[in-house]
């Protein structure tokens, strides 16, 4: 397995650099392929003089052919491909629906084209838990008919279905992941799109208010990033799966009342906690069933809520000195 290519879609981005860190260090050539529009070359620092990686700076909306054609004539073919590169906001989605569907589902349609006119072993997609909707009954089963209340989810449930048309008709392998709400170091806090838990941990670290939209009583599946990073690599490199899916989660719901007050508490901050109106498109309870993931890959999150939290916290609180 050691020095077949996987390429990385969105490598230079929060959990992108994670996976690339992961894959290098289980012997892989890894090729990033990042427009840069919220990717930072600065989440490569750790391998950047690693001479399996190579970085390419390209809009995969664009399609993989053309930014892709020098490597593969110098280096060979393409094995694998993991594919996070996204516009990752509901609220944007909402706003900018054609924005969303070029660079959620164009870009899909690209990578699966690209895999299967080059005969590529693996494609592995970050798809989200915002595909189900405001479901009911929690955990949420993949079985649950899908039902997005965004373009967003929309247009990830769509590649989805790009991936298994590709899997089942063309024989081009597939494992998409339906991420819950992942977090961890890198995730940057400064832009409108990123976590909760990246704009609460800046701010309280700065003792200012957090805003809580909604009631605060919303639930959410919070999971550490570097357990999604050794799952993406573990799927990419697998040979006996065909086309498989699963929820990438914890099983733990967690209110964004509870977790601003952690937050605050590790931070030993002041900051206060009030409370907006509510985001359209946002879903009120989301929480993994993870029995599929740990069926397929024997997933297992390793990192608990608290401990993740605190590794965060630390990286925050050293990125700011």
């Amino acid at each position: 397995m050691a020095q077949e290519t996987v390429v990385v879609t969105g490598g230079a981005g929060f959990i992108g650099s994670h996976t690339v860190e992961q894959l290098l260090r289980q012997g892989c050539r890894v090729v990033v392929v990042d427009d840069f529009s919220s990717g930072k070359r600065a989440n490569l620092a750790a391998v950047k003089d690693n001479e399996r990686l190579t970085v390419i700076e390209a809009d995969v909306s664009d399609g993989l052919w053309g930014c892709l054609a020098s490597y593969v004539q110098k280096q060979g073919p393409v094995q694998r491909i993991i594919h996070l590169a996204a516009q990752t906001s509901v609220v944007r989605s909402v706003e900018s629906p054609l924005h969303d569907l070029r660079a959620n589902y164009t870009s899909t349609m690209n990578i699966a084209d690209f895999a299967r006119r080059t005969g590529a072993k693996r494609v592995v997609f970050a798809s989200s838990a915002a595909i189900y909707g405001d479901v009911e009954t929690v955990p949420v089963q993949e079985a649950v008919p899908p039902a997005p209340l965004s373009p967003y989810g929309l247009h990830k449930l769509a590649s989805e279905q790009c991936l298994r048309y590709h899997a089942v008709v063309h024989n081009i392998p597939a494992s998409v992941f339906r991420f819950f709400n992942v977090y961890g170091p890198r995730q940057d806090p400064n832009s409108p799109y990123t976590g909760v838990i990246s704009i609460f941990i800046n701010r309280s670290l700065q003792n200012l208010p957090l805003t809580i939209f909604g009631d605060g009583a919303q639930t959410r599946d919070f999971v550490y990033v570097g357990d999604i990073a050794r799952m993406l690599a573990k799927a990419a490199l697998s040979d006996r799966l065909g086309f498989s899916l699963a929820n990438l989660g914890t099983g733990n719901a967690t209110s964004v009342t509870q977790l601003a007050k952690e937050v605050v508490r590790l931070c030993n901050s002041t900051s206060t906690i009030s409370y907006g109106p509510a985001r359209a498109g946002e879903i009120k309870h989301s929480l993994a069933a993870i029995d599929q993931a740990r069926e397929l890959l024997d997933y297992a999150p390793e990192v608990a809520l608290a401990e993740g939290l605190e590794h965060t916290v630390n990286w925050y609180r050293s990125a700011q000195k």
